[in-house]
């Protein structure tokens, strides 16, 4: 049999003989993409050379992409490891031509691969051809009807709706007619029975697409036209898990041996059996297998798990995999972390990154895990509750939405145990809540983006702003955006001096002269790698030649921020050692934040290590080299690569002391590290399982800190009466204060003493219980807590209610004890809610023994405690 890898490499040989250049996969966490979280398409990283952004630097390209769906046609969360073919990650195979080849040669390799390279017999092969559409005014596509005919028979060549065969990028931009590429994997004697050609498209388990052929050959404009592109590309894309399953000749992916590793290695942790069914056991063991790579390969590619945008999705992969495991397999302690050693080494030829950073991802996972499970518990404790308190033998939608939206119950984990207490689910209540949250989500992040209006033809150069801050150029296109309610304009620049925000540090400001109209830039950003400049304003006219000028110092001080960065990462390493690698990072003009990877707090002593080496390496006022040289030849002489981030051929090389600090970077830096003053860390802190976050400064931010610390360590000792030796003399102050407050303490239990004994000698008696109700003096509202407390041991059936004014503030405690609380069916943080809370003007709450409240008006207290007296 031939195995997953070889098949992958066939691909890559197969087009490497074709001429096309064999590029690496791009991370599956995309960056200076506003339309994207994630990698979802093999051509993803090409778009600027669709959107004609930038010229190709090939004509021909081919690769493996690491991909990841969860919403959209056929990707639903929760259909994965339901069915046998679907997955969050998934790599995908493709080739492509960017005005260079077309239809003839795309579908005729497309052919020779498949039957000859990987030898599918031809009759098991369907091919769709887009139908045209009348209301588009869009025509067959004959010309890829006229190459098929040359290999497949007409009964094997469908046609197809532009929903299934013609592919768009968005709502506007590049798109084009596509053909796939479909094979029947049925027995032959299930073919004899159903022909295969009725069965394409139809979500049928065993005929599937496994290769689409798009043609990039129009444009689509905000009006909705369809507009010709000058030059024609081609963007194909196979999935490797079906095509594996093809080859492989198995019914499910699943049986592939791009998962079997993962699912043995499960079977043996969980001492559970995959039988490769429908029962839930199956489908647990099919979500691990497909979850642990999304989540694993988007942590070691830089996202870590979190509440917002692409880590909420990765936490929901995440949590959806535990619930199975935990639901299912009955396995209650991390599991997803355990399976991180074989799938590293799967992946280690192709995706080494993950065996690279095993130790770190396997932590993250684990702790991911561990702070889920407690939530699962606690979940299934308010699922309790819920059906506890159900009406009419239903969980209300509320609930339900609740339990997925804190608890990260999916719907049919909740429809599960509401069927074992014979309760069902309001399903519309759910999906209108679920709606709701679309909807909001949707317009926090919703922009409104027109086409661009071209000022001048041609394509930017790009930046131009690490030698120069002022610059001579002409505005090639504009357009405006809406986004939040607000109106901004957008503006790309012949070639500019305006650094956009990537790489953690922030994108520039500025201004832009055109005809003497001050054009304030706000803020410059990349749509992939394309540099966009950001205004609230533009004159009517923007053809003509432009003045670009960047602020300088801002750009100075973010500068300067950024190289104290570089220090510090490498004193992290030598003072911590060579696992910590950057995670994530700003810079700012006001401060640097640098997140890395380490598993403890830092000490105070290392800290001041840190502060020490890199403020040295400031003092020797080190020259900053910067070289632009083959990736290759860079990464050989020892300089740092991030994990997640996407590098070219070329790459920029910053080096401090070649002993000290190599890193690739595209960030502007100093000429010489005395430029940056001086350094000092602010905080340190823990944002995530195994990652540390500093925040520091430098340059004049660094001076300013050190200022204030000043300011107000003069003004400490002023307080103290300027002694010779500050700190003894705070210690001495401390000491004495304990002092006091430990006598201070002694007296008022001494008078907590005094008023309980007065308290006794006032109760009376209602119904066989005692009744105590006063307004005492108290030195602070915790002292009623403490009388109701003491005095439960000097009493038996009881109810006490204590008042207090203090500081001009309402208080009340009550003490019930559990014998009249049971007797009486009384309930003392009911009473405060329902009686004590208004009457005060206040709030509270507690228990059903011993309850307190805050509040405003202190003048109705005799008229409370007879309410209260009232009850027995």
């Amino acid at each position: 049999m031939t195995t997953a890898q070889e098949i992958r490499q066939q691909f890559l040989d197969f087009f490497a003989s074709k001429q096309h250049y064999i590029v690496p996969s791009a991370p599956i966490v995309v960056k200076n993409d506003p339309t994207l979280l994630f990698t979802n398409a093999g051509m993803n990283q090409f778009k600027d050379y669709f959107l004609g952004n930038k010229p190709a630097p090939h004509p021909r390209v081919a690769d493996t992409q690491k991909c990841l769906r969860v919403s959209g046609k056929h990707n639903d969360l929760e259909e994965v490891g339901v069915d046998t073919y679907h997955h969050t990650m998934f790599e995908m195979l493709g080739n492509w031509s960017f005005g260079d080849y077309f239809k003839p040669k795309a579908i005729a390799w497309s052919w020779q691969l498949l039957t000859e390279i990987y030898k599918i017999p031809k009759e098991h092969l369907y091919v769709t051809v887009f139908e045209g559409d009348a209301k588009e005014g869009l025509p067959k596509d004959e010309e890829a009807m006229t190459e098929w005919k040359k290999y497949v028979p007409e009964s094997h060549i469908l046609m197809g709706n532009k929903k299934d065969n013609f592919w768009e990028m968005g709502d506007t931009g590049p798109c084009g007619p596509c053909t796939e590429i479909h094979a029947d994997t049925r027995t032959e004697e299930e073919k004899k029975l159903v022909s295969g050609a009725s069965l394409v498209n139809k979500d049928h388990p065993q005929v599937i697409e496994i290769w689409n052929n798009v043609f990039i050959q129009y444009n689509r404009k905000k009006d909705g036209n369809l507009e010709p592109l000058p030059a024609k590309h081609v963007d194909t894309g196979m999935g490797f898990e079906r095509l594996v399953r093809v080859l492989q000749n198995k019914q499910s992916n699943y049986d592939t041996d791009v998962f079997s590793g993962t699912l043995a290695a499960t079977e043996k942790i969980t001492q559970k059996k995959y039988t490769a069914g429908n029962d839930k056991i199956s489908v647990a063991f099919r979500v691990i297998a497909d979850h642990i790579r999304a989540i694993a390969f988007t942590i070691a590619d830089g996202q870590l798990p979190s509440n917002t945008g692409a880590g909420y999705v990765i936490r929901r992969i995440l949590r959806r995999a535990v619930r199975y495991y935990y639901s299912y397999l009955e396995y209650k302690q991390p599991l997803l972390y355990q399976l991180l050693p074989a799938l590293a080494e799967q992946f280690a030829h192709v995706f080494p990154e993950l065996l690279k950073q095993q130790d770190f991802v396997t932590k993250v996972i684990k702790e991911e895990e561990e702070a889920f499970l407690r939530t699962l518990d606690k979940g299934l404790k308010r699922m309790d509750n819920i059906i506890a308190s159900a009406k009419n033998k239903m969980v209300s939608g509320q609930d339900a939405f609740e339990l997925l939206d804190t608890f990260g119950f999916p719907i049919d984990l909740t429809r599960l145990i509401a069927s074992e207490n014979n309760l069902t689910i309001d399903e519309a209540g759910f999906e209108a809540e679920m709606q709701q949250q679309k909807n909001r989500s949707r317009a926090a992040t919703a922009m409104d983006t027109e086409d661009w209006n071209i000022v001048q033809e041609g394509n930017s150069k790009g930046f131009v702003g690490y030698d120069s801050l002022e610059t001579k150029t002409k505005v090639l296109r504009y357009r405006k955006v809406k986004t939040k309610g607000k109106e901004l304009y957008q503006i790309v620049l012949e070639q500019t001096p305006f650094y956009a925000e990537s790489g953690g540090q922030v994108g520039d400001t500025g201004t832009l002269n055109i005809q003497n109209f001050p054009i304030t830039i706000i803020d410059t950003k990349k749509e992939n790698d394309l540099i966009i400049h950001f205004a609230e304003k533009i004159p009517a006219e923007l053809s003509g030649d432009v003045l670009a000028i960047v602020n300088k110092e801002r750009r100075k001080n973010i500068t300067v921020q950024h190289s104290v960065t570089h220090l510090m990462h490498a004193a992290l390493r030598q003072i911590l050692g060579k696992h910590v690698a950057q995670k994530g990072s700003l810079v700012n003009e006001e401060h640097l934040r640098f997140d890395f990877s380490h598993f403890a707090k830092l000490t105070d002593e290392e800290l001041a290590a840190v502060e020490k080496m890199v403020n040295e390496k400031i003092r020797q006022n080190i020259p900053v080299v910067i070289k632009s040289m083959k990736k290759e030849e860079a990464l050989a002489l020892g300089a740092m690569a991030l994990f997640g981030e996407k590098y070219g051929d070329v790459v920029r090389v910053v080096t401090i002391d070649p002993n000290y600090s190599v890193e690739l970077c595209g960030g502007t830096h100093v000429g010489n590290t005395g430029e940056i003053g001086y350094f000092k860390i602010k905080s340190e802190s823990a944002v995530a399982a195994g990652v540390r976050r500093i925040e520091a400064v430098s340059g004049a931010a660094a001076d300013k800190l050190i200022q204030s610390i000043s300011a107000e360590l003069y003004s400490l000792r002023s307080l103290l009466k300027n002694p010779k030796e500050s700190i003894k003399a705070l210690e001495d102050l401390m000491a004495q204060n304990g002092q006091l407050s430990k006598r201070i303490e002694a007296l008022e239990a001494r008078q907590l003493v005094a008023i309980r004994s007065e308290l006794l000698q006032k109760d009376e008696i209602i119904n066989n219980v005692t009744f105590i109700g006063q307004v005492i003096e108290v030195p602070n509202a915790d002292a009623l807590k403490k009388l109701c407390f003491d005095l439960k041991n000097h009493l038996h059936d009881y109810i006490v209610v204590l008042c207090g004014n203090v500081g001009g503030k309402a208080h009340v405690a009550i003490g019930i004890s559990d014998t009249v609380v049971a007797a009486k069916n009384l309930d003392a943080g009911k009473i405060i809610k329902e009686l004590v809370s208004p009457a005060i003007n206040g709030g509270g709450g507690g228990q059903k023994n011993l309850a307190t409240a805050g509040g405003q008006n202190a003048a109705g207290f005799a008229a409370l405690i007879q309410q209260i007296k009232e009850l027995l």
